[in-house]
């Protein structure tokens, strides 16, 4: 008997695939409404509310391009038809994901197309969204906070009028971003807690609620909040969870988490990850993919990788983004100190407060060795910065900055302190580089005041920091303020001299080899200009370095 040949699977009418579509993307399935969606489209011209479907889930399942192709011929559809209200909302839309993917012009055109349809409109909703994003561009681009609370202001009175809570949520958006931005952290968060209530109640449609999360993220990154931007981070991802399998910002959570866990040297995992994101929202998020790179950047720096952390580094400036410090490191990591500071120089010039807060740091400790006026300047500038904002990790900045200046300054218990002090706050964040960093700060001191057993209980915390995160000992930062361009271990070696130890002592004193205590010993008598023991001992007298005593 002849098997039965199998029946085609039943072909569902065109209005199937429609109804399909749009229960699938009511539910926040995407991917299913995107694929009933096609397969009506290949059967029958859709109209433009079902473009608009099709066109989001491409969007939120990562194909931008497609995405932002059929937004377009949507915008177009509306002006043809004399829909001027839908096509401005369209041309809205697509100012939003132009900007988001780090094109400012392309963007900025669209956001003119909204408003010359808008111009002759009576009030509506989308005269909201074009408030909102004209208050946006004043802050990112421009610099200004008076054209957002202005927009603020007007947006909350749009609100009442219309009954639209988005703009309500618009409105404590600009006002927050503003106020953080001016200095008032306490009342901004205040706003930007505000304005995520109707996020969490719906109100807000998805793209416009992801970008309020991402850029409130963000914001607690530049101002080195990691408390803040933990918490942050975890109500994106409940948000996420709840809205689709499929969403976009998923990814975009992981950026985030992938920052923290950086921070907190977890590197060998986000080194995994963090590249194949950034290749991933390379297209979708310009900016978040930029910060990918950098992130990457600034871990293989610190590993010793200078070049796959030049690599990274270039990634990042390819999608617009400004990468420094990162580079400038890296120049000063290969002695080019001259370079880093002129590299951080035209940094500096290009930044607004926040920003050059993540500059300031390095420029001090780059010139307070051999100039502690120029440094105390920006040492300065990065004081008054971390009291205006009041971020934890901006106050860690700069009591680290002020212990170097007054290292260089050979004003030891006064540079402890302020270096503690900044301990303090690096661990209260769970920055371990950094807290290495300072521990390897401290043992300079201690060994300048005498206190060896000390340092060499500094110097053996950093050192078992550094080795759990495979980080590279960077010899440009362990010169911080020593006499005669000295390192912190060749002034152990000559305060061993002082004490007239040979260089057997010498090296079981310091727990190195007798050839390791020689090389250091020539090194120093070439770096201060003598040729005998007796000589150098009178230099270190000179210069203050203390006598260690014989084991």
């Amino acid at each position: 008997m002849s098997p039965t040949p199998m029946s085609p699977a039943p072909m569902f009418p065109v209005q199937h695939q429609l109804m399909a579509a749009r229960e699938a993307f009511a539910r926040g399935d995407c991917d299913a409404a995107r694929r009933a969606m096609e397969r009506a489209a290949n059967e029958a011209a859709l109209g433009v509310e079902d473009q608009e479907i099709l066109a989001r889930s491409k969007w939120w399942l990562g194909d931008v391009q497609g995405s932002m192709a059929l937004s377009e011929d949507i915008f177009h559809s509306r002006v043809a038809d004399g829909h001027a209200q839908s096509a401005a909302r369209a041309a809205l839309m697509l100012s939003l994901q132009w900007g988001l993917r780090g094109n400012i012009a392309v963007s900025s055109a669209w956001l003119n197309r909204a408003r010359l349809l808008l111009e002759s409109l009576p009030e509506s909703v989308e005269h909201g969204y074009l408030l909102y994003l004209e208050g946006n561009d004043a802050i990112y681009l421009e610099g200004d906070a008076g054209p957002a609370l202005s927009a603020s202001v007007q947006l909350k009175e749009l609100s009442r009028r219309l009954v639209a809570p988005e703009l309500a949520s618009f409105a404590s958006m600009l006002s927050g971003l503003a106020a953080v931005r001016s200095g008032d952290a306490s009342n901004g968060f205040r706003d930007l807690d505000e304005a995520m209530l109707p996020v969490l109640a719906g109100q807000v449609p998805a793209e416009w609620g992801g970008d309020i999360y991402c850029s409130v993220i963000h914001l607690c990154y530049e101002m080195a909040d990691y408390s803040r931007m933990r918490a942050w981070t975890d109500a994106l991802a409940t948000w996420c969870a709840g809205l689709s399998t499929s969403f976009m910002y998923a990814g975009i959570v992981r950026v985030h988490e992938l920052q923290l866990l950086s921070a907190e040297g977890n590197w060998a995992q986000v080194e995994s990850e963090i590249a194949e994101l950034g290749e991933r929202l390379r297209n979708a998020h310009g900016w978040i993919a930029a910060d990918c790179f950098c992130e990457l950047g600034e871990i293989r720096r610190r590993r010793g990788d200078t070049a796959g952390a030049a690599a990274a580094f270039a990634s990042a400036r390819e999608l617009g983004v400004d990468a420094q410090p990162g580079p400038a490191l890296l120049l000063a990591q290969a002695g080019r100190t001259e370079a880093a500071t002129d590299a951080l120089r035209a940094a500096l010039a290009e930044r607004g407060p926040l920003g050059r807060a993540w500059l300031l740091l390095p420029m001090v400790e780059l010139l307070a060795p051999g100039n502690p006026a120029a440094a105390e300047i920006y040492c300065r500038e990065l004081e008054l910065t971390a009291s205006r904002y009041g971020s934890p990790g901006f106050l860690g900045r700069a009591h680290h900055a002020r212990g170097s200046v007054l290292m260089a300054e050979r004003r030891w218990p006064e540079a402890m302190t302020a270096l503690e002090a900044a301990a303090q706050a690096y661990r209260s964040q769970r920055l371990r580089y950094e807290l290495a960093e300072i521990h390897d700060r401290l043992a300079s001191v201690n060994a300048a005041m005498g206190e060896h057993r000390a340092a060499d209980a500094e110097r053996a915390t950093a050192a078992a920091i550094r080795a759990q995160l495979g980080a590279a000992n960077i010899s440009w930062l362990k010169t911080s303020g020593e006499p005669g361009g000295l390192t912190s271990r060749e002034v152990e070696v000559l305060s061993c001299v002082l004490s007239g130890s040979s260089n057997r002592q010498i090296a079981d004193s310091l727990t190195i080899s007798e050839k390791t205590a020689g090389r250091h010993l020539a090194n120093i008598f070439t770096k201060i200009g003598v040729t005998s023991r007796t000589a150098a001992a009178a230099w270190a007298r000179q210069h203050g370095i203390p006598e260690r005593p014989k084991l």
